[in-house]
């Protein structure tokens, strides 16, 4: 069975890294997931006016946290482009912002 690579945007990796101990714990547990079955988050389309169509979103830590994620099939690769929490659809925006910035599509 092939794994998949986990890479982060760095302002995701950011965002895990400011989460509590516990709460960034379990985060990193769902996204370890990632590695063997990349597709057991939901996929994302266009709300709100946000297209995040190929996107997914896994959820964490009571499901307060979102994991909005790309898959990257041909280079065995998840990239991880947002992580934060639902409220306001922030997690949402900042995912749909981070889209067209430098190193996000291709990661």
């Amino acid at each position: 069975m092939d794994f998949y690579k986990v890479l982060f945007h760095p302002k995701a990796k950011k965002e895990l890294d400011q989460l509590d101990g516990s709460v960034r714990k379990v985060v990193l547990k769902q996204v370890a997931k990632l590695r063997e079955t990349p597709r057991l988050g939901e996929k994302l389309g266009n709300k709100a006016g946000l297209d995040l169509t190929g996107y997914r979103k896994m959820y964490a830590y009571k499901k307060k946290i979102r994991i909005v994620y790309r898959i990257f099939e041909g280079e065995l690769l998840v990239f991880v482009i947002a992580v934060g929490d639902r409220e306001e659809m922030a997690v949402y925006r900042d995912a749909f912002k981070r889209r067209k910035e430098k190193g996000s599509g291709s990661h």
